[in-house]
């Protein structure tokens, strides 16, 4: 007997209509409002915002994203790496922000040394939550074999709240987040449960949307809340990880572009509005419990 024919796999449509809304024409006002938030607090100018994620996930690349959406050029401010299996940041940076009206903007983004697989590569996940106590000092030079500790001569051993990071932004790719090892897995979901005992927000940032995820957001990024496959990858990410879904921003860096472009500026620019904005209300908890 002849073997029967498989049947051809039939691709699961995309939405008809987006699942969720996102106005393209917005890029300036979600700029105004990001320049002009006010922290209303005596002690703080900035908000602090900490970016940790996997070797490779973007996490330097976002740092200059949200620069070049806000100079209208392409800047890069933070080193990156081409090469996915090695960190490119080595020490603890704070990174301020300049519009194109020489303004300087009311958050400050820091990177950590990318997270590896295994219990003893990469960054030591308490050096992480050092970082979100307020303990790191600028600076500091990451120690994949010792994290840091109170007898160390630098250590804040009595942060204030400028010292402390006000919302932690977990940066995945959506090229890879399905078959992340575990071990990394574990480490971010250990981090993120240490700032939620903190009472620190944290939301992720997806990264590489248009990286082979999606030919139909490859072809046109106004197509991302279209996509059923974009919106797997983000289901993938809420059960691995364990962020609810309206905590999880898909975007878009800039890697090879030379110019900037307004649906790109739209999305980083939507996913930095809620991260200021949670890092905000934590700040806001903060002020109202010491009165």
């Amino acid at each position: 007997m002849g073997s029967k024919e498989s049947k051809p796999v039939e691709s699961i449509p995309d939405f008809d209509t987006p699942w969720r809304s996102v106005d393209w024409t917005k890029k300036e006002d979600l700029e105004e409002e990001l320049t002009d938030i006010q922290l209303n607090h005596p002690e703080l100018r900035h908000v602090r915002i900490l970016l940790h994620g996997p070797v490779g996930a973007g996490k330097s690349c976002f740092i200059n994203s949200v620069q070049s959406v806000f100079k209208g050029e392409i800047i890069t401010m933070a080193g990156e790496e081409s090469c996915a299996n090695k960190s490119f940041t080595k020490r603890y940076k704070s990174h301020t922000f300049i519009n194109s009206n020489s303004e300087t903007l009311p958050f400050i983004i820091n990177d950590a040394l990318g997270l590896e697989k295994g219990e003893s590569n990469g960054i030591d996940p308490e050096d992480i939550v050092s970082a979100l106590k307020g303990h790191i000092t600028e600076g500091y030079k990451f120690n994949p074999i010792s994290p840091r500790c109170e007898e160390d001569q630098d250590f804040i051993r009595e942060p204030t709240l400028k010292n402390k990071v006000h919302c932690l932004v977990s940066v995945v790719p959506a090229n890879a987040i399905s078959r992340m090892d575990d071990s990394l897995i574990q480490k971010m979901k250990y981090i993120r449960k240490k700032a939620t005992d903190l009472g620190i927000p944290n939301v992720v940032v997806m990264t590489k949307v248009d990286a082979d995820v999606c030919p139909l957001v490859n072809k046109d990024l106004t197509q991302i809340y279209i996509s059923r496959k974009i919106k797997e990858k983000m289901q993938d990410c809420e059960n691995r990880l364990g962020p609810p879904m309206k905590s999880i921003f898909p975007v878009s860096n800039y890697h090879e572009e030379t110019e900037t472009n307004n649906t790109k500026d739209v999305l980083i620019l939507t996913a930095l509005l809620q991260i200021v904005k949670c890092a905000k209300e934590y700040v806001s908890r903060q002020h109202t419990t010491r009165e």
